[in-house]
């Protein structure tokens, strides 16, 4: 038996005005490498590459404020913490989640972390966005 897959007279039709279209179709979350406005890290504002400034300025962030926790250095305690954390829309640092060999190496990296100055926040399409980020830091005993 063939059967109609067409609509029958009992099928209702939606008024034009009753569908809903969204306007804005940015994502909440724009990954780093992919966003068409970088977060600017303070310093960055006239920067030719903000994308390469942002990642120097990060770099000499850990630098500037890397303690080796005591504990740790007594421990005889090294290796890599692998960090996550996102960019608000609003430029400040939010949902830290780390990964570590230890405790007292996650902690000292989440305080460096914690110490990062507001930014100005990432865009997307002009709008702002969050933005997530991983950073390593690696604890080496000299």
């Amino acid at each position: 038996m063939i059967k109609a897959s067409d609509s029958n007279q009992d099928t209702e039709i939606v008024d034009i005005d009753d569908i809903e279209v969204v306007d804005n179709d940015v994502p909440d979350k724009v990954p780093f490498t992919v966003i068409q406005d970088v977060p600017v890290f303070p310093g960055c504002e006239d920067a030719d590459d903000q994308r390469t400034c942002f990642q120097e300025m990060m770099q000499k962030h850990i630098r500037k404020n890397f303690r080796y926790p005591e504990a740790a250095q007594e421990m005889g305690l090294q290796g890599r913490v692998n960090l996550v954390f996102t960019i608000q829309k609003d430029g400040s640092i939010a949902e830290v989640k780390m990964r570590g060999p230890h405790k007292v190496l996650e902690t000292e990296a989440a305080r460096i972390i914690s110490k990062l100055p507001k930014m100005t926040p990432g865009k997307q399409r002009g709008t702002p966005v969050k933005v997530p980020l991983a950073i390593p830091i690696t604890f080496k005993l000299q």
